[in-house]
């Protein structure tokens, strides 16, 4: 076993589960690997639970986020000592001051004419849109599962301001999707060039998790591989 945690963070409208391509890859090549469950319920709620999982780490972790997954990892990486890099897989990155809705507006993707929601306000992607907005290279059968298991996310987060940014303090690594109809794929950019991350794009919706698992499980794994590489050389 490697000497590193990778810990998974879904996004909205997904769990844990998800990351099911990708765990078995990772564990394969020798990681632990933990995918949190969070309850979309909040901001402070999903910052909570996912730090709850870093704190209970004795191995340096890398922590990685997909779409909201990203904002939860910026936060919940704060101050956590043992977090030595963050993969954002096309993943939201906010600064100090930012929140997702004015970042959607900025850069319009297809997302929020596809958004449904129920009497509580939790947000759900209308089934009959599922398809294009976030799975399009999914096979069908996938999808179907995905679409049927959607997890809800509060529409209050989309509204949240943005405080500290682990980023600007933790190596960072960014996937584009650049084939995305939910979170644009200049915005990706956007996010990995003001993080100065090393990034890396790939043919993909916005679950390159399940469409793509090997080149996700890469990333995740080259983040890990340098990491450690620093550690050994005293960096």
């Amino acid at each position: 076993m490697k000497d590193t945690t990778i810990i998974l963070v879904h996004g909205a409208f997904a769990d844990g589960s998800g990351w099911g391509d990708v765990i078995p890859l990772l564990e394969d090549d020798g990681y632990e690997v933990i995918a949190v469950q969070n309850p979309l319920t909040s901001y402070a709620d999903d910052v909570a639970t996912t730090r709850r999982v870093i704190d209970a780490q004795t191995k340096p972790v890398v922590l990685v986020g997909h779409s909201y997954g990203g904002a939860v990892i910026t936060g919940a990486a704060v101050g956590a000592t043992n977090v030595k890099a963050l993969v954002y897989v096309a993943a939201f990155a906010p600064d100090t001051g930012d929140n997702l809705q004015a970042l959607l507006e900025k850069y319009p993707s297809k997302i929020g004419s596809a958004l449904v929601p129920d009497a509580a306000g939790f947000l759900y992607i209308d089934r009959s849109k599922f398809k294009e907005v976030f799975a399009a290279d999914v096979p069908d059968r996938v999808r179907s599962v995905m679409n049927a298991a959607q997890k809800p996310i509060h529409s209050a987060i989309f509204a949240q301001k943005y405080e500290a940014a682990a980023w600007k303090n933790i190596p960072s690594w960014y996937l584009v999707a650049n084939e995305d109809q939910a979170i644009n794929p200049a915005l990706q950019r956007v996010f990995a060039e003001r993080m100065k991350a090393t990034k890396d794009e790939v043919k993909s919706s916005h679950v390159p998790f399940a469409s793509q698992p090997a080149v996700v499980a890469r990333i995740i794994a080259r983040a890990a591989a340098e990491i450690s590489a620093r550690a050994a050389s005293g960096d």
